[in-house]
């Protein structure tokens, strides 16, 4: 799993011109699941963006997480995170979990965050979208499930 984490002022997501997600200040969450990730990795991958202290605490320190601050979260689905350009110009999505296993996860994931008591709302799995956001900094952040586990190196 790789979840694309941009801190918003505001985010968006139309589909056939119609606004389906919108969010305030907060996260824009772009996740794509790969082949062989389960409820397992989702609930920990939630965890991590539900507790990530990204946003900054009174002495401008980054000390605040989404749920310390109020924030919201869109969740948008893109299976073109688990791409592979390592070989030609065209990238390869054959690591990419299938719809049928990765519309259940997205929708898990979103549920995990709501759970943890942070507002979602969400794009539509499978549709062609429109996102706009406005980037909070900017700054964004890359988390991949297979790399939660590693050792830090010093």
């Amino acid at each position: 799993m790789r979840v694309v984490l941009q801190r918003v002022s505001r985010a968006a997501v139309r589909v056939d011109g119609e606004t389906v997600g919108e969010i305030g200040p907060g996260l824009l969450a772009l996740v794509g699941v790969a082949d062989g990730d389960d409820a397992a990795t989702i609930d920990r991958v939630a965890a991590k963006v539900v507790g990530l202290r990204i946003f900054s605490d009174s002495e401008g320190r980054f000390n605040e997480s989404v749920a310390d601050v109020g924030g919201a979260v869109l969740v948008v689905s893109q299976f073109t995170l688990i791409s592979d350009v390592r070989k030609g110009r065209r990238p390869s999505f054959t690591a990419a979990a299938r719809p049928e296993l990765a519309e259940p996860l997205v929708a898990r994931f979103a549920q995990q965050l709501e759970q943890s008591g942070v507002p979602v709302a969400q794009g539509v799995f499978g549709a062609m979208m429109q996102v706009e956001l406005v980037n909070d900094g900017p700054f964004t952040v890359v988390i991949d499930s297979d790399e939660l586990d590693r050792p830090r190196r010093s």
